[in-house]
């Protein structure tokens, strides 16, 4: 967690882009996303650069797969939001929801994104901490259907292969692991939008 945390897990993920041939998941057309400038769009790649934000992030969670950990992280932060923190306030739903994967550990930490309106003021929970995210480069990979651990990294080694011969190729190899997002509630199974994203710097 450590090296995505200080490289670049000042991350801030989102949907609204500025140009480019992107697709924006659906879900923030009706659930509030962080927001980012579209850098670039190549081939099976993006490059984005989000803007700061507020994340609220469980400790890592020990687990034998991505899936469990994301599901037990995600009981834990609904429950955050509707109202089980100190405050007892009850803030939106927004997206997407984010799972942490550093490779050779089984241990993975999972974030909701603050919504605007609480962002300079997040209610705190004891066993939850805050994660301030800096602007920062993403590389990303989007997909659909349901995540799994084999889809995962199916899908984050077919974005690295995609920045091979660019000029981002060689800080996002310096990211060791990558981030799994999910944009859809569980009960939507038409139009699922999944993305890889690796955080990194210039």
């Amino acid at each position: 967690m450590e090296t995505i945390l200080k490289l670049s897990f000042c991350v801030t993920l989102v949907v609204v882009v500025s140009c480019a041939q992107a697709s924006v998941p659906s879900t923030c057309a009706r659930t509030e996303c962080p927001t980012y400038k579209m850098v670039e769009a190549g081939n099976g790649y993006e490059i984005r650069m989000y803007n700061a934000a507020v994340w609220m992030s469980t400790a890592p969670i020990p687990a034998s797969s991505m899936t469990q950990a994301t599901n037990t992280g995600f009981k834990r932060l609904f429950s955050y939001i509707q109202g089980d923190n100190k405050s007892k306030t009850r803030m939106s739903m927004t997206a997407p929801v984010v799972t942490q994967v550093t490779p050779g550990k089984s241990a993975y930490t999972v974030s909701f994104y603050i919504p605007k309106a609480n962002q300079q003021n997040p209610p705190l929970a004891d066993d939850l901490h805050v994660q301030k995210w800096n602007p920062t480069y993403v590389a990303v990979r989007q997909f659909g259907g349901w995540v799994s651990d084999d889809a995962a990294k199916k899908e984050s080694a077919a974005l690295m292969a995609s920045l091979k011969g660019t000029k981002w190729i060689a800080p996002v190899e310096k990211t060791k692991g990558y981030l799994v997002a999910g944009y859809n509630a569980p009960f939507e199974i038409i139009g699922r939008v999944n993305e890889i994203m690796v955080p990194f710097n210039m």
